[in-house]
Order: C-alpha cells, then sequence, then structure tokens
C-alpha cells in the first residue's frame, strides 16, 4: 500500500476539539480555563486522573465542555489506566487529513470527530529510574504507551494537529488562540511537532539506556515465576 502524500493544507486549523491527559498537572488549571475564554464551545477529551483534575478546575463550565474518552470511544478503560486512549476513534481524530475524502468518509462512518490539539506529558521514567532502590517492576510500570504514541500521531499530523508535551508551552499556545480567536498557524504546528519528537526521542532512549543495564537475575528476581502451563 502506497504511503499517503499530502499536497494541500491549511496554514490556519481552528482548534474545536482538543484531547488532554497529563501525569504532571503543573499549570492545567491555566491551560483549561484558557482554552475556555479563548475558545467558546470547545470539546475536551480527558482521561482518568487528567479528568477529574480538569472538572475540578473548571467547575460547572465542565460539563458543557468535558467528555471523558470512555464515553467518546464507546469503550471504558482497561484496570489500572492501561488502555485509554488507543483507540480506532482517537487516532482516526488525530490522523485524518482535511482535504483527504476518504478519510472524511472514515470520520462519518464511526461518528468521531477530528482532534485539533493534543496536550500530553508522560509518566516520570527517568525520575523514577534515577531512584537507587528502584525495582525493575517499578521502571516497567512507568513505561507510557498512550502518552507517546497520542504525541507522535498528533506530531505526525502537524498538518493539522497541534501538539503540545510541555506545560511550559502552555502560555504561548492559549495567547495565539486568544489572539486569533481560536486558531492555530502552521508555524506553531511545526515547532510543536519538533519539540515532541525530542521529547519522544529522549525518553525512548532513557527506557532503553535503563534496561540495556539490567541483569537478567536481577529482573528474574524482582518477581514470583511460575511455570506457566
Amino acid at each position: 500500500m502506497a504511503l499517503n502524500a499530502v499536497r494541500t493544507i491549511d496554514d490556519r486549523v481552528r482548534v474545536k476539539t482538543a484531547l488532554v491527559s497529563v501525569w504532571d498537572k503543573t499549570g492545567l488549571d491555566l491551560l483549561a480555563n484558557g482554552l475556555l475564554a479563548a475558545i467558546p464551545g470547545i470539546r475536551i477529551l480527558s482521561t482518568g486522573g487528567t479528568y477529574s483534575a480538569l472538572e475540578k478546575v473548571l467547575g460547572p463550565a465542565a460539563h458543557g465542555s468535558l467528555q471523558q474518552v470512555s464515553t467518546y470511544t464507546g469503550q471504558p478503560e482497561m484496570q489500572g489506566g492501561l488502555v485509554k486512549t488507543l483507540d480506532f476513534k482517537v487516532y482516526l481524530g488525530l490522523l485524518s487529513e482535511t482535504y483527504n475524502i476518504a478519510h472524511q468518509a472514515d470520520l462519518e462512518r464511526v461518528g468521531a470527530t477530528p482532534i485539533d490539539l493534543v496536550v500530553v506529558n508522560l509518566y516520570p521514567f527517568s525520575s523514577v529510574v534515577s531512584h537507587p532502590d528502584v525495582t525493575p517492576e517499578a521502571a516497567r510500570a512507568n513505561i507510557d504507551i498512550g502518552g507517546p504514541c497520542m504525541l507522535r500521531a498528533a506530531a505526525k499530523n502537524f498538518h493539522r494537529v497541534a501538539s503540545v508535551s510541555d506545560p511550559a508551552d502552555y502560555q504561548g499556545i492559549l495567547s495565539e488562540l486568544a489572539g486569533s480567536g481560536g486558531w492555530l498557524s502552521l508555524a506553531t504546528r511545526w515547532r510543536l511537532a519538533q519539540r515532541t519528537f525530542a521529547l519522544t526521542a529522549a525518553y525512548d532512549s532513557a527506557i532503553c539506556a535503563y534496561l540495556s543495564q539490567l541483569e537478567f537475575p536481577r529482573v528474574r528476581g524482582a518477581y514470583d515465576v511460575r511455570a506457566g502451563s
């Protein structure tokens, strides 16, 4: 199958739907209230603890704008939050192209909506493994799967989607949205994509470096290993 080669894109994209799922909730109140102020009627999809935090931050305004990803997809979260966003409707919303007729038909077919803004930061793997007494299991549990996938999908589709991976970027994004009436420029989306791929590359490198220095007896000793069937 030939890869899609996109030719026509928009300079400015109006943000109508955002997906917010963050481990580090620094600045979440600024982000949430800023999005509602800049874009009345915005739809914010969220998960787990981020959803609960946004409910508190937004108060009554949450009822008109905030929706659980599980409600949107029709699939409950896996116990322990292991699967929350790895869903066809989510990735169709992230990767669909504006001027691709087949993609637009797919969106309509499954009742999906384009996602224009992704705000995600990752489980603190490097921080966890920096502790001298960290166990292999604690390290493994802090390997983020859904977060990097969403960020990479959004950054790949910078033609249409803004990927925000650092709370330090919130103020700049909100300023642009407020000044433009809810639109983000191609230049901004490109800059955010660059930052996102740098982050995910560093994240994977940190995981690789930690796992590479682990000797197997220590890994095996961290578990009650059964014979299996």
